[in-house]
């Protein structure tokens, strides 16, 4: 994992932390945390052997591990094929994998630059998902 300027914080498996996270970095985690995770412009990736219960901000998110908690992705939120997330998510885009488990609400925000049309698209590829997105109507 590297970023533009290669500055990124692992947290290894055999690691346990209770608190909160916040920082300029982008940020692995594979071990246990309990909390809260604030990384506004960077990024957070949930190992395959990470267990995390706190709320997630960051640009970007993703998933392999299990995260108890509700997720804020200003770009993009990945949950790959052994994700176990419980909590809602509000991000631009998604990407959900065969196989992974999502249980909560969720909300695709609209992009930064306004269509010219209004209109919305989720694709989620996990029976246990419920998705809503807000679409704005016709106006009167």
């Amino acid at each position: 994992m590297a970023t533009s300027s290669g500055a990124f914080a692992h947290i290894g498996k055999s690691v346990s932390i209770k608190g909160d996270v916040s920082g300029s970095e982008d940020v692995y985690v594979d071990g246990q945390l309990e909390g809260s995770i604030q990384l506004n412009g960077n990024s957070l990736t949930l190992g395959p052997n990470g267990k995390v219960r706190a709320n997630v901000v960051a640009k970007n998110v993703t998933i392999s591990g299990q995260l108890n908690g509700n997720i804020q992705a200003m770009e993009r939120t990945d949950l790959r094929k052994t994700a176990v997330v419980n909590g809602d998510v509000q991000t631009r885009r998604i990407a959900i994998e065969e196989g992974a488990y999502f249980n909560g609400r969720l909300e695709i925000l609209p992009d930064k630059k306004v269509p010219s049309a209004p209109e919305a698209t989720a694709v989620a590829a996990s029976s246990t998902a419920s998705a809503t997105a807000a679409v704005p109507g016709p106006k009167k």
